[in-house]
């Protein structure tokens, strides 16, 4: 059975370490989303801009994005290896503001073993 693994992560500076991470566990293809959720759209419309703002102003706003990555494993003991190296960079899910980590069950899918084939021969060869 297949299983989409998806990461919806609140530091970029994680966001490397976390995909050469899941790189090294065996995945063979990882996608990348820039997102933001609505608690930062809310955030981003800031009430303490002033009424005539300069260019440093804005500049001076913390980006309010995050990333949402993604991938497809078909392998039950894939998906606890990368739960576990994601907590050991980021830390406890259950922490606030690290992220969103879930696992969704794939019906079907199709593609999935080329990005695999590749993994493993990057790992072998």
């Amino acid at each position: 059975m297949y299983h989409m693994v998806l990461l919806i992560l609140n530091n970029l500076d994680d966001c490397s370490p976390v995909l050469d991470a899941w790189e090294a566990a065996g995945v063979g293809g990882i996608t990348i989303l820039e997102s933001s959720g609505l608690g930062r759209a809310r955030k981003a419309v800031r009430s303490d801009i002033p009424l005539m703002p300069s260019l440093a102003d804005f500049f001076r706003r913390p980006e309010e994005r995050h990333r949402t990555i993604f991938t497809v494993v078909d392998d039950e003991q894939l998906v606890e290896r990368l739960i576990t190296v994601t907590e050991q960079i980021i830390g406890d899910m259950e922490s606030a503001d690290n992220g969103v980590l879930f696992v969704l069950p794939v019906s079907r899918a199709k593609g999935i073993q080329g990005g695999q084939h590749r993994a493993q021969q990057g790992r072998n060869g």
